[in-house]
């Protein structure tokens, strides 16, 4: 004599069997999400190879635009500058004065306003520009002199390379850190010295270019965009320049 389950047991375990293996697969599937699909892939990769990516990335880029906060000895500066291989422009904001600079090549001009040519570097020397000429200077380009003492520093804030070399750098062990975005763009952080040393944020979508730099100790938080996006540079007009006549402030920047 052979039994038989009821119809209506054998559809309830039926039923109960394909209700757990639907559960039990959904759970493989979250399981195995994949973090970095749709991405670039520098995700995957350890922090020291995704230092190197961005670097690589950034280095061959014509174009940059760099923007935030910069805290060095000399004080605190406000940046916003569009960068490429043969000169750059934009503002830099100090705690004394405002300046903008722009280089085409090695011409390097400058345009500030009258409390930056006004500056003297003590009281009753002739550091400064003097009230009739900083109001004559104020908001006119000046062609600064490449044997000026301030030249080199003024340029630096317009060169690429010297620019990204000083603020993308990453000090003590490197790590990898958390998923964030930028924008509306997904980044994976790298971090040095446990943060301390600075923290980058990376695209993981597009071109793996850094995209936000935050510089350890306090010194500063940068945005970095436009990368690639080529921009013009034209000499000012004749009418706009005038001739400073002497040494630049040496505290100019």
């Amino acid at each position: 004599m052979t039994s038989s389950v009821p119809p209506v047991r054998a559809r309830r375990r039926t039923a109960l069997a394909a209700l757990l293996c639907a559960g039990l697969v959904t759970a493989l599937t979250a399981c195995g999400e994949d973090p970095d699909e749709g991405t670039n892939g520098v995700g995957k990769l350890d922090a020291t190879e995704i230092e190197k990516r961005t670097q690589r990335a950034a280095d061959s880029a014509d174009a940059v635009r760099l923007a935030g906060t910069l805290v060095s000895k000399g004080g605190t500066y406000k940046l916003d500058m569009q960068l490429k291989g043969d000169g750059g422009t934009g503002s830099v904001v100090s705690k004394d004065s405002t300046f903008e600079l722009l280089r085409i090549g090695d011409a390097l001009y400058l345009k500030a306003d009258s409390g930056f040519w006004s500056h003297e570097e003590k009281p009753g020397t002739d550091g400064g520009a003097g009230g009739a000429a900083a109001d004559k200077l104020q908001n006119k380009y000046v062609k600064v002199p490449q044997d000026d003492p301030t030249y080199k520093q003024l340029r630096g804030f317009t060169d690429k390379k010297t620019l990204l070399d000083g603020i993308l750098t990453l000090h003590g062990t490197l790590n990898k850190g958390d998923r964030q975005t930028v924008g509306a763009t997904r980044t994976v952080q790298i971090m040095g010295g446990k943060g301390e040393g600075g923290l980058l944020d990376v695209a993981l979508e597009g071109k793996e270019y850094p995209l936000r730099f935050a510089r350890g100790g306090g010194g500063g938080t940068v945005t970095l965009s436009d990368w690639g996006k080529n921009f013009p540079l034209e000499a000012p007009a004749q009418v706009d320049t005038v001739d400073y006549g002497k040494q630049l402030p040496r505290t100019a920047s």
